[in-house]
């Protein structure tokens, strides 16, 4: 047993003694002074022992004498290991005072950083659950969604509806509102559920969103191969009977494009159809009717969107080169007035050469005038005359 678990040991035992309570510290307090008194037992027993052997037979004042002096190395050694005895005690006290202190430390830092631990833990499990929680409330309206999708798809006429939305979603996202038309009429009155207006007075192309999805939901309902034969030949018969009324409703030459769309409201569908049926996906190519999924509908949407940009992009540029003309023809103008006031100014500059050539010749007539000798009839030249103010 190491030192830490004899202390913690004796810090955790407590005994009742005639109803007197006594701790591990006390129990080795009583043991040490029982373990003294043996040690004093065997010391006179041997003194008696060696005594009896030796043979010495005191009296008067030498057996007291004797026995004083017995008795007064015995009360040194007493004393001595009572001393020895004390300060073992003493040691062995602080030692487990110490011992008990440095224990209740980290006893107390363990319980602190334990505490800690498990609070941190307890924050993170909570935050977890949280998480899980929202999780769990969104995986329950996603339940929601489904079942409400699928009580759509269950009706046939929201079920029109249904892919209808999806189909006016797509074209709505991609186009400005200028380009499109839902449930426009054509002039044998039938009505397309979207006409897609091209550019360059182009003719709109014709999109019908009413896909027949009973036979497919009847197929994936079908249980055993009979139902899905069954099913399939249903779906191939409804898509044809479908495709034949596309082309005859929407085709219109002149009016429409010769080319209608079919649209699938479900890539799930269109890929079912192209694996199981691909001989109804030539004949709706053989019959100028593409049958398109979402995805495929909105690269189509995005090439006629492009085209429109492309339109627009060639009127600005008409736009831009009328604009350029016009500059041009500006820029000609002005190149006939900077001419003509160049000819100003170089009319003008003759006109002050000229001004600057005669005041050159006055000034010189002016200098010629001031040196002419003027003299009087005694030869000497006269002053100017001098005004004096009255």
């Amino acid at each position: 047993m190491t030192v830490e678990a004899l202390i913690a040991f004796l810090a955790a035992t407590h005994v009742d003694i005639a109803g007197v309570p006594l701790s591990g510290a006390a129990l080795v307090a009583i043991g040490l002074a029982a373990l003294l008194l043996l040690l004093l037992i065997r010391v006179w027993r041997r003194l008696r022992a060696l005594r009896a052997d030796l043979g010495v037979d005191l009296s008067g004042e030498g057996r007291i004498e004797t026995l004083l002096r017995s008795q007064a190395e015995m009360a040194g050694r007493l004393q001595s290991m009572a001393d020895i005895m004390g300060s073992r005690q003493a040691e062995m006290t602080r030692t487990l005072a110490d011992r008990f202190d440095g224990l209740s430390s980290r006893i107390g830092q363990s319980l602190a950083s334990t505490t800690d631990q498990t609070h941190s833990s307890l924050s993170a499990l909570g935050e977890r659950l949280a998480v899980i929680d929202r999780a769990q409330s969104r995986i329950a309206d996603l339940a929601g969604d489904i079942g409400r999708l699928q009580d759509i798809l269950d009706n046939k006429q929201t079920r029109g509806a249904f892919g209808e939305a999806r189909m006016q979603a797509i074209v709505a996202d991609a186009l400005p509102a200028s380009a499109y038309r839902f449930q426009s009429q054509l002039s044998n009155g039938k009505r397309p559920d979207c006409l897609v207006l091209m550019p360059n007075k182009a003719p709109p192309l014709a999109i019908d969103a009413k896909f027949p999805l009973e036979a497919y939901a009847a197929l994936k309902d079908a249980e055993t191969k009979d139902a899905e034969d069954f099913a399939l030949a249903k779906l191939r018969r409804d898509m044809d009977v479908h495709i034949r009324a596309i082309a005859s409703k929407y085709l219109i030459p002149g009016e429409t494009q010769d080319t209608a769309f079919m649209f699938v409201p479900s890539e799930s569908v269109y890929a079912e159809i192209g694996e199981k049926l691909p001989e109804i996906l030539q004949r709706a190519y053989r019959a100028r009717v593409v049958i398109v999924s979402p995805s495929l509908l909105m690269l189509s949407i995005q090439l006629v969107q492009n085209l429109l940009k492309d339109a627009r992009m060639r009127q600005e540029a008409g736009r831009i080169q009328t604009e350029v003309r016009h500059l041009a023809e500006e820029l000609g103008r002005l190149d006939e007035r900077v001419g003509a006031l160049k000819t100003h100014f170089n009319r003008t500059g003759r006109d002050v050469d000229e001004i600057l050539t005669a005041t050159r010749k006055v000034m010189q007539r002016a200098d010629r005038i001031e040196t002419l000798p003027f003299q009087d009839e005694g030869g000497a030249v006269p002053r100017p005359a001098t005004y004096t103010s009255s």
